[in-house]
């Protein structure tokens, strides 16, 4: 019998009220008899930040690369106690303004040391503190510096010109802006003309007080707001107290104590994942607390493997669309190699992995062969890495089962939103029936399914699938200025995610689709079109994939964007010339590809209705910038329709007409 993972608290509900029936309540064996209790002496963030300062003075805390000439050098490093004096100086700058304890300061730009001291800053003068993803339009700045009524903006350099330009709808709140870097004279007059204050970070730092009586802080006082748009392209504030912060701190914590990982001050973060993404803010502040230091990218994902080697962290987090990449890059150096490499390879490969499946943890399981095989992909991610974490979306079962074989290195998977402040779910490291699932639920947290009859999942059967209802310690207090979606989001004491799982024999928690991501065809067929898109996804031909079917129509179209190498593979194949772009217009190419996904889909289950009759090869990924993905890579559907309207058009005209594939 396999090791359960989870124990039932509470029985399962039926069907009553107009509610739909809900399966039983689970917790973690490692909170089997109650919640984890949180820590007394902790009232905020601040405190794991200051704690470490008085433990871990001259520990590294916070790195970048230095840069000569336009040229990235090592990392230079700041000690913890270095950057509490800088902290202490632009808390006390805050105060100066009048802005105090309750009042919100904005952050906007990518994760940098200053992006830290910032809502360090914050943290100590309890002040709530509201990320900015760098990638937002103008637009969604205005809404949310105006809607979170920010008093003082911290922004990057390179975004002082973008923030400007919305200066103007938000004077009723704002006082001043900094900016990570310097002000051109300029961009202040331009400002000030408009009452806001301008300073650089060293001119505003001048302003503070290194000695400061620090205001007393609470665990139920607002830490942050965090917007969030998902996938719908609505924003939504979502408040997270001390608390929530504190919760998810202490769940990791307590996840890397079971699964003997601990981090200490020995270790190092690689911080390149949105710090305005909830994820990305627990793992640092987990860090923080344990005295470990955090290196920085530089900002553009075209040196990010280079920051990597530079750096050697010991500890990286990743989303499922790096993780690909990773994959992906591995397998193109093993295919172009030597037939004895490649035996070689899939032989170790194959050894590790069949031991693993008898239990033996990673590190039992070939150490052999992880000397002279897989040290080499452990060395391209700087040749330290102990901890991989995975989050943001599902990750591939075939790429956890590849990273968790080669890394060298433990490798975990999460769920969570920034509704839940990050992980709710986690897998357990080095327990191989994991892969492909999510885990169980953290120790902070009771979960149960929630029947979705419309889209025929039951939670009461035997094999319970529903929507994931959650309640406990680490959960968001609301959504900002709007109790009406709040109030739509919780119903009984529980939050309903909008996700749909499914228990697994061992307690582990499997993501399977979204309840929102559903459609129905004219012909009445439902369509769940994330499961849809996983399937085609399978294909080593796509690189992205975006399916669109909808109710006056009888059948599937998508959007690909195919993999290059794959797809000049096959033109050299066929004697056909021109560059990837030239190829995607290609009917023949468009053509080829339909019918590969379509074999996949197949092979993978999927139903008639479900196989694509017509397909737009895109050459240019889907983008942030563009805004048809999250930071973490989620399709934004709507923005997606709003964007390919045209194509949808002619892909559906062509499919009944019969124009589609030649």
């Amino acid at each position: 019998m396999a090791e359960m993972f989870t124990v039932k608290v509470e029985e399962a509900a039926p069907a009553a009220g107009g509610r739909p029936s809900a399966g039983p309540i689970y917790r973690s064996i490692y909170a089997k008899d109650g919640l984890m209790e949180l820590p007394q002496d902790i009232q905020s963030p601040w405190d794991f930040f200051s704690g470490a300062v008085k433990k871990y003075p001259k520990n590294r805390m916070l790195g970048r690369r230095q840069v000569t000439d336009g040229k990235a050098g090592e990392y230079v490093w700041e000690t913890y106690e270095e950057v509490c004096q800088k902290v202490m100086r632009i808390g006390s700058a805050i105060r100066s303004f009048g802005v105090n304890p309750g009042a919100h300061c904005g952050i906007y730009g990518s994760n940098c040391p200053e992006w830290v001291m910032a809502m360090q800053a914050c943290n100590s003068q309890g002040i709530c503190y509201v990320p900015l993803y760098d990638t937002l339009g103008a637009n969604a700045v205005e809404f949310i510096m105006d809607h979170a009524e920010i008093s003082i903006a911290f922004v990057q350099e390179s975004k002082i010109k973008s923030i400007l330009t919305v200066v103007p709808k938000c004077t009723a709140h704002l006082r001043a802006i900094v900016s990570f870097g310097d002000f051109t004279s300029e961009m202040k007059r331009e400002a000030e003309n408009l009452g806001v204050s301008c300073f650089s970070w060293e001119e505003f730092s001048s302003m503070g007080k290194q000695n400061y009586e620090l205001p007393e802080k609470r665990k139920d006082d607002i830490c942050t707001i965090m917007y969030t748009s998902g996938t719908t392209g609505d924003p939504k504030g979502v408040i997270i107290t001390n608390r929530a912060i504190i919760a998810g701190v202490m769940t990791t914590e307590h996840l890397l104590k079971e699964t003997d990982k601990v981090i200490s001050e020995e270790d190092s973060y690689f911080s390149y994942l949105p710090l305005a993404h909830i994820f990305d803010q627990v793992i640092e502040n987990y860090c923080i607390s344990k005295g470990a230091s955090i290196g920085f990218w530089q900002g553009d994902i075209g040196y990010l493997m280079e920051d990597v080697h530079v750096m050697k962290p010991t500890i990286f987090c990743g989303v499922p669309r790096v993780y690909d990449r990773i994959y992906t890059g591995i397998n193109q150096k093993i295919q172009s190699g030597g037939m004895i490499a490649k035996n070689l390879f899939q032989y170790a490969y194959n050894y590790k992995l069949t031991n693993m499946k008898k239990g033996l943890k990673q590190h039992e399981a070939s150490p052999f062969f992880d000397k002279i095989v897989f040290s080499k992909i452990k060395e391209g991610l700087g040749g330290r890495i102990r901890l991989m974490i995975a989050g943001a979306a599902p990750l591939p079962g075939k790429i956890e089962e590849f990273m968790r074989v080669t890394s060298c290195s433990v490798f975990v998977q999460g769920y969570g939103l920034t509704e839940s402040c990050a992980g709710c779910f986690t897998s357990i490291a080095n327990v191989f029936s994991m892969i492909g699932t999510v885990g169980p639920p953290v120790t902070t947290i009771e979960a149960r399914l929630e029947s979705v009859p419309e889209m025929g999942y039951d939670a009461l059967s035997d094999m319970p699938r529903g929507e994931i209802c959650l309640r406990g310690h680490t959960l968001f207090s609301g959504y900002y200025k709007r109790p009406s979606l709040t109030e739509e989001v919780f119903s009984d004491g529980w939050f309903h995610t909008g996700d749909i799982g499914e228990w697994q024999p061992n307690g582990a928690m499997k993501i399977i689709d979204r309840k929102k991501n559903i459609f129905k065809l004219s012909q009445g067929e439902y369509v769940a079109v994330e499961v849809v898109e996983s399937a085609y996804m399978q294909s080593p031909l796509v690189a992205s994939v975006w399916v669109y079917g909808n109710s006056f129509e009888s059948f599937l179209v998508a959007v690909v964007v195919p993999e290059r190498q794959a797809l000049e593979e096959w033109a050299a194949a066929n004697n056909k010339a021109g560059d990837f772009a030239e190829l995607c217009n290609d009917p023949k190419a468009r053509g080829y590809i339909q019918d590969e996904l379509n074999k996949t889909g197949k092979k993978l289950g999927l139903r008639g209705f479900e196989m694509l009759k017509a397909i737009h090869l895109e050459p240019v990924p889907f983008s942030i910038e563009k805004d048809l993905i999250t930071p973490t890579f989620k399709l934004k559907r709507p923005q997606l329709l709003k964007y390919y309207k045209d194509r949808i058009y002619q892909m559906y005209k062509d499919a009944k007409e019969g124009r589609t594939a030649l």
